[in-house]
């Protein structure tokens, strides 16, 4: 029942389901995961939050557990799907991707794709010149073949890396965002005696009109016109470096909705692309950029900015099929496809979990509502006595909160006032004025019980460091508990973070929901809830808010062992500390001032000594920014 209730099978197919304990399960290799195989959700947290003297790893709530495998079986199911798209098309070409660092640039990650991706060609994308670094390294080790595309505004001291990237023989394109940009590659590529591999980002006019669309069309941020790249191949060809250029990217903009709409980006880039074979570039490549999107919240619609109306099959289809058509129309040599497919690589594989504490109601609003049936006594001026007493009735249970009752009061007073209006001894303006009464009073319930029913659970967690873009462009992920799932949820709740802040709070869900089944909460019992699909962008894009850090970490993979899996790594949040650190304090200068403070303030026959103060001191600089609960059941 859970399973329908928090659509999983939607949104988490075929790496999240609901094991026979009432446990969220992860599925390490999708569809492929054989029953032995499933990772129970809570078993990782009590492994990960159990102190080391009790077999557990010590780390403290938040914490982000990442799977590796999920990964592997992305990228892998990525590129199956384009091989397939074009063996069973004859397609005269091969597909590979690259992956956007920007969309998580954790050092596992970044490191575990060019891994897992090393043996069908694919690379890495860069966007700014630490990206670049960091690409750089880590395709040392990956496929010889793997493009590194390196995109964004860039300055000499840019392209230079990257031209000394493609000295150290990593398979290195420039991509322009504005013409500008070619002078310079031009002039330090004959600097540093370097032949430079172009490409260049082109404006298309197709473009999406949801959120995410905003960049792209004849209006976004990057790329060149039409009149701009016929200007960039005349001066690559006056100069004899035509040959230079290989590469045409292009972006409608992430999560397209529908397949029509990338089949009509790709089919205008592709006769872009034709053109300039025409023109006598020597292009090789057309990259689509991103837009692959995911299914946030399991409804495979076109029509929302949480949704897509495809899965990789289709998307990889539509993605062949038009540039096949356009080249074989134009008698073009079938190019290499490649994508920057970020989101849909790399969301899965993570999980935030966090937990819930007690939550309150909101009794405030169902007083108000309530209390307005006080001040219309106005409505009974002239009507019988029975009606008063009727009406003095309501207002009793409703001051008492009494819900069924007061509806079943103004069901008495609404009968007992039409049948003396069929007496003759009512008026129909006093009728009225009862049907009216009746309606407001229906609605006063109704406010009352629907506000009732909503509490805030408040989480040991900051919005704007684990889920800024719920906070920043209204962004909904699936939360749910990851246990109990075997039990019904009593109540519907929404989530308070532990920010001074208005902000930080979670009130709309997935499928247009502003609340969310949850349990209620036993004394000495946790509750913890997890985050899914949160593995792009979050966490490079979250701050530091309220000093609120990053969560610990785990990297877990699928083993044979009695529990199924294996910790690899582990790595605890940011402490007080280090959070005071990036944003250039100095915890250490700031403890010895506090030291001396304790040393100068407190007596020795004091109760709070100073040495005591000063312990304290030294355990919160190196604890978590968050709460520490004491240890209870789950």
């Amino acid at each position: 029942m859970s399973a329908e209730l928090y659509n999983i099978h939607g949104w988490g197919a075929p790496y999240f389901t609901v094991n026979s304990s009432g446990n969220v399960a992860v599925c390490p290799h999708g569809s492929a995961t054989l029953g032995h195989q499933e990772i129970d959700l809570l078993k990782i947290v009590k492994k990960a939050t159990d102190s080391i003297s009790c077999g557990g790893l010590g780390l403290q709530l938040p914490l982000m557990v990442r799977f590796p495998d999920i990964l592997k079986n992305r990228l892998e199911s990525l590129q199956s799907a384009f091989d397939y798209a074009i063996q069973s098309r004859g397609y005269g070409s091969h597909y590979q991707g690259v992956y956007p660092v920007k969309c998580n640039q954790d050092q596992f990650i970044v490191e575990d794709i060019v891994k897992f991706g090393s043996s069908f060609r694919f690379g890495l994308e860069a966007g700014s010149k630490p990206e670049l670094l960091l690409a750089m390294s880590c395709l040392c080790k990956g496929s010889a073949e793997g493009l590194l595309v390196c995109n964004g505004f860039k300055d000499a001291e840019y392209i230079s890396l990257a031209l000394v990237a493609r000295k150290l023989a990593l398979n290195t394109v420039i991509v322009l965002e504005q013409e500008e940009e070619l002078d310079m590659i031009i002039d330090l590529s004959k600097k540093l005696c370097i032949r430079p591999v172009i490409g260049f980002r082109a404006k298309l006019r197709t473009k999406h009109s949801g959120h995410f669309g905003s960049t792209s069309g004849e209006k976004g941020k990057f790329g060149l016109t039409t009149a701009q790249i016929v200007r960039v191949v005349k001066k690559l060809q006056s100069l004899g470096m035509l040959d230079c250029l290989q590469l045409l990217h292009f972006h409608i903009g992430s999560m397209i909705p529908s397949t029509s709409l990338l089949a009509d980006g790709v089919s205008e880039a592709a006769q872009i692309y034709c053109e300039l074979v025409r023109m006598g570039a020597n292009m090789r490549v057309i990259d689509i950029g991103g837009g692959l999107g995911i299914d946030y919240n399991g409804s495979k619609s076109s029509d929302s900015d949480v949704s897509v109306g495809y899965g990789l099959e289709e998307y990889a289809a539509a993605v062949v099929e038009a540039v096949q058509r356009v080249c074989d129309k134009r008698s073009v040599k079938h190019p290499v496809i490649c994508s920057e497919s970020g989101r849909a690589i790399v969301s899965h594989q993570s999980v935030l979990v966090f937990e819930a504490f007690g939550g309150n109601s909101s009794n405030a609003a169902t007083t108000n509502a309530l209390s307005s049936l006080l001040g219309l006594q106005y409505l009974l001026e002239g009507l019988s006595e029975g009606v008063h007493a009727d009406y003095r009735n309501l207002c009793a249970t409703a001051i008492r909160g009494e819900h069924d009752a007061c509806l079943l009061y103004i069901e008495e007073m609404k009968k007992r006032c039409l049948d003396e209006f069929k007496e003759g001894s009512l008026g129909m303006e006093e009728l009225a004025g009862i049907d009216g009464l009746y309606d407001v009073v229906r609605k006063a319930v109704a406010t009352a019980e629907e506000s009732e029913s909503v509490r805030t659970y408040h989480v040991n967690m900051s919005v704007f460091t684990s889920i800024p873009d719920f906070w920043g462009i209204q962004q909904v992920f699936p939360i749910l508990p990851i246990h109990r799932l075997d039990e019904k949820p009593a109540v519907k709740g929404v989530l308070s973070d532990l920010t001074c802040d208005s902000d930080g709070k979670v009130d709309r869900f997935i499928n247009g929901e502003s609340s969310l089944p949850l349990h209620e909460i036993g004394d000495g019992h946790k509750y913890y809830l997890g985050m899914f699909l949160g593995g792009a962008y979050q966490e490079a894009l979250g701050g530091l808010h309220n000093l609120f850090g990053g969560p610990s970490v785990v990297r877990v993979s699928q083993s044979d062992g009695p529990q199924g899996f294996a910790v690899t790594s582990a790595v605890s949040g940011p402490s007080c500390g280090d959070v005071l650190r990036a944003m250039q304090h100095q915890p250490e200068l700031m403890f010895e001032t506090l030291k001396h403070r304790a040393f100068e303030h407190l007596r020795e026959d004091s109760f709070l000594t100073a040495e005591a103060v000063t312990s304290g001191l030294a355990h919160t600089f190196n604890n978590t920014p968050y709460l520490v609960v004491a240890s209870s059941q789950s």
